[in-house]
């Protein structure tokens, strides 16, 4: 009994998109941020003589930002997600089944081999977070860069010559979007990004196929003891349909809001046998593993469909969650 009135005053306190703390643990001030950005605009048709490409692009920024609204640290990473299809409207036999992101993928990314510097992107990025760490979101917005979003100021073009206007973009945004946390400035900062393409399928002679990168996303902040201190939780389904001819029906030009960003929109709450919306939930799994370590979120307990057997969760969390488990384990041992 007293587990469950702890939980369910540990649940009263999430504010936003699943972040925890009380006023004597937030006193430090600082702030965590999550943005994502999606965009399937690279899509393209197939044709007689090439497959199609459902492309989705994510780019995920984690920020910690301080009392006086200057960036603490800063996790950028980018989920380039590139599936191939036929102009008889199947899935390619190059079709993903397992994709990492951009720092996942390290130097094997082959940025290095076009680079003025010979850096990779991940050796890139880290020169840009470097570089804004410090700063506020007005001073991050006004980084001078030309025609291309490539930076001109020669302390970071020593270490970041590729277009960085996305990058920008997300760690403003993302500074804009934080709340308040129960983190510490000593404290690591992590993010975790999980792909899925399983849910991708043929076109048929009456109904369209579907690419889908079913992204997850985590922010977490980590102590010393290697409990999480803070979580965010948000997902993307990129989704790209195209006919039986390999003619690609979706909007490539619209936007690919998140979950957390549709709100009520995003339609769960009929569905669902607690009346809960997908971010009620999500932000309720992520009020769930504060306080633990990895070995603690790896031990929460699930059945054989990932949903959560825990009697404290169960009133607030349905959802399949083996996907948001993952991804926390990730971003906690990302974090740093």
């Amino acid at each position: 009994m007293k587990k469950l009135i702890s939980m369910l005053l540990t649940l009263t306190l999430v504010l936003g998109m699943g972040i925890v703390g009380s006023s004597a643990q937030a006193s430090e001030g600082l702030k965590l941020g999550l943005n994502i950005d999606t965009s399937i605009a690279k899509s393209k048709d197939a044709t007689a003589d090439a497959e199609g490409l459902a492309q989705a692009d994510s780019v995920a920024v984690a920020v910690l930002v301080d009392a006086e609204g200057k960036l603490v640290n800063v996790y950028i990473d980018t989920a380039q997600v590139k599936m191939p299809f036929t102009a008889e409207g199947k899935l390619s036999d190059s079709f993903p089944t397992e994709v990492k992101t951009k720092l996942e993928l390290g130097t094997t990314y082959g940025m290095s081999a076009v680079s003025s510097i010979g850096a990779d992107w991940d050796a890139q990025i880290a020169a840009f977070g470097a570089y804004i760490i410090g700063k506020t979101a007005d001073e991050i917005a006004g980084i001078a860069v030309d025609e291309s979003t490539k930076a001109t100021d020669a302390d970071l073009t020593a270490g970041c010559t590729m277009s960085i206007g996305s990058y920008v973009a997300g760690v403003v945004q993302a500074m804009e979007k934080a709340v308040p946390v129960n983190a510490s400035a000593t404290d690591k900062l992590g993010l975790g990004i999980t792909i899925s393409t399983s849910r991708s399928k043929d076109a048929a002679d009456d109904a369209d196929g579907l690419a889908q990168a079913y992204n997850n996303y985590v922010a977490v902040t980590v102590d010393a003891d290697g409990a999480v201190t803070a979580a965010l939780i948000d997902s993307t389904q990129g989704n790209v349909t195209f006919d039986a001819t390999g003619k690609v029906t979706a909007d490539t030009a619209a936007s690919v809001a998140t979950k957390q960003e549709l709100g009520d929109d995003y339609g769960m709450r009929a569905a669902s046998p607690i009346g809960k919306e997908w971010f009620e939930q999500a932000d309720a799994f992520a009020a769930y593993v504060l306080g633990k370590t990895a070995a603690q979120v790896e031990g929460i307990a699930m059945d054989e469909s990932t949903k959560l057997t825990d009697a404290d969760i169960t009133g607030s969390v349905t959802i399949s969650a083996g996907g948001l488990k993952a991804t926390v384990l990730k971003a906690i041992a990302n974090a740093r």
